[in-house]
């Protein structure tokens, strides 16, 4: 009977679901979908108030390659499990991966497709296989701005699909004209 609850309730409310499961999990979460793997020991993971976890995101709290050397007597008592601990104010990307034993800091932004194999500093952008650090967080709030076009932030409230597409098109615009005006540039050096 609690199986089937626990399947009702990861389509009904997944955060409700994954604190159910062990999860310690502070206010002010997303969840995007319902694919995100908590793993086998999902209370071995908290995580902090305003933080995103994108779809496909992997949480691994153990490390199961001692499989490979527990038949040996000598061997049977070795386990590896690690906890993960995210900060507040974070974002972690589409399918990254999360290893056992990271702790990552307040105002964190791991990429898409990211492995995380060590502990994340506050303050910081990562990324990568394994993640590495890109720039810290004010750069790329700073990036983040010089590359938003002007846009009409009513009509993205009421129609976003149209002004994502006039916000898309108005980017592709700018980018083919920066490269077309270093190409003349060089043809006429």
């Amino acid at each position: 009977m609690k199986n089937i609850y626990l399947k009702i309730l990861r389509y009904l409310n997944f955060k409700k679901y994954a604190i159910k499961k062990g999860v310690n999990i502070s206010s002010d979460c997303r969840l995007i979908g319902r694919d995100i793997d908590f793993g086998s020991e999902p209370y071995l993971i908290k995580i902090g108030n305003h933080v995103t976890i994108s779809n496909n995101v992997q949480f691994i709290t153990h490390d199961g390659s001692t499989f490979v050397f527990r038949e040996n007597n000598k061997y049977k008592h070795i386990v590896k499990f690690g906890k993960i601990e995210i900060g507040d104010n974070c974002f972690i990307g589409s399918r990254s991966i999360i290893l056992p034993n990271i702790k990552i800091g307040d105002n964190v932004v791991v990429a898409a497709g990211s492995v995380v194999t060590k502990s994340i500093p506050n303050n910081c952008v990562v990324a990568g296989n394994p993640a590495k650090y890109i720039c810290p967080l004010d750069e790329f709030i700073e990036k983040s701005v010089k590359e938003t076009p002007n846009y009409d932030l009513d009509n993205f409230k009421n129609n976003k699909k149209n002004e994502v597409i006039k916000i898309c098109d108005s980017i592709n615009f700018k980018k083919e004209l920066e490269t077309n005006e270093k190409i003349n540039k060089k043809s006429l050096k």
